[in-house]
């Protein structure tokens, strides 16, 4: 195996991230303070077309709390999908609600909207598809069915960082919407996440549950938690958030490369009118997964990811037995090849090389 390893994913730290750490390090002025309400501003006004943001200490607290201020609570059902990391349905399930599993379109990796009509019940109340991937849900067939029924729509925008839908925002379609900061996503803040919102109601909601229930001290309006974003934490943000755009164009360029150039395994797609940023770049192998992934990285060095390979329903913290054959296929079969903007153009080759070399000798 070649000693340098090709990694799946990694976070990109630079100096001007450290000057503002040590910048807010010298005021003193450590937790959430000015630095986080310049970062929400400017979040707000880069990605989600001036929605209002509330930053808040990680991107499944944002869920969890973006689902409190829209009322979601004991009683009511929210439709996630299976196929999509555990903080979406575990964050409906600590609101008291139940969430109900729908399969996905298995040529986006995200909700399907004829599977999310066919579990539509009395007792739901909410719709919250995952922008997996960087590539945008269906929101315009998903909001249709949400208008129809009465139900409220958020978004898991954990991955999306200024993915499109018919060339709007994602994290301007719901009630709510969260993106992750965490260090692997698009753009971090080193852990942290931001949650937009549709209405002035929802973002004192939201701003009072991240910090104890109190807009003002000691007078605590609801019951609430310690949920707020650092300034530091912030400052890292800000500085990431100047360089996001042009890490996604990175993105999208080295998506295109490996496309042109792979074989022997199913490539991602792009709906039509949508705008995908790539967090990740899934292909499928349709035969012996981890095998494939434990020859790329053995015999040629090139890290991969299974993202994800339990659904969400048939983890022991749910454990259902459901017939979701999209998912079932899709945690059998994808794997995540590296496309951060860190690749040279000879990772990207051996990359290429690699994945070619294995599926032809498994031919």
């Amino acid at each position: 195996m070649s000693t340098n390893v090709i990694p799946a994913a990694k976070p990109l730290i630079g100096d001007e991230e450290r000057a503002a750490v040590d910048r807010v390090m010298r005021t003193g002025v450590i937790a959430q303070g000015p630095e986080v309400a310049a970062f929400e501003r400017e979040f707000a006004d880069h990605l989600v077309e001036g929605r209002s943001c509330v930053a808040v200490s990680s991107g499944t607290t944002g869920l969890h709390l973006g689902l409190l201020a829209a009322g979601i609570g004991p009683g009511d059902e929210v439709i996630v999908p299976s196929f999509t990391f555990a903080a979406t349905a575990n964050s409906v399930a600590l609101t008291g609600a139940t969430p109900v599993f729908a399969d996905i379109d298995p040529a986006t990796y995200c909700l399907d909207p004829a599977s999310v009509a066919s579990v539509i019940t009395e007792r739901t109340a909410a719709i919250m598809p995952v922008h997996l991937y960087g590539h945008p849900a269906d929101m315009t067939a998903l909001g249709a069915l949400a208008q129809e029924h009465g139900l409220q729509l958020f978004e898991d925008a954990a991955q999306a960082h200024g993915a499109r839908w018919q060339g709007h925002r994602v994290g301007t379609f719901g009630t709510f919407a969260m993106f992750s900061l965490y260090p692997t996503k698009n753009m971090t803040s080193g852990e942290g996440g931001m949650v937009s919102c549709a209405t002035p109601e929802v973002v004192r909601s939201v701003q009072l549950l991240r910090n104890q229930g109190m807009e003002r001290r000691y007078e605590n309006e609801v019951v609430g938690f310690n949920a707020r974003m650092t300034d530091i934490h912030a400052a890292i943000g800000r500085v990431q958030l100047g360089k996001l755009d042009a890490w996604t164009r990175t993105r999208q360029e080295n998506a295109r490369y490996l496309s042109e150039r792979l074989e022997g395994v199913g490539v991602p797609v792009v709906a039509d009118g949508a705008e995908h940023v790539w967090h990740q770049y899934t292909i499928r192998v349709e035969d012996d997964r981890d095998g494939f992934a434990a020859a790329l990285l053995s015999e040629h060095g090139v890290g991969s990811g299974v993202y994800y390979p339990i659904p969400n329903h048939e983890l022991p913290s749910f454990g259902l037995t459901l017939d979701l054959p999209a998912t079932r296929q899709a945690c059998d079969q994808v794997l995540s090849l590296p496309v951060h903007p860190a690749l040279t153009e000879a990772d990207l080759d051996r990359v290429v090389e690699a994945v070619n070399a294995t599926a032809k000798a498994g031919a």
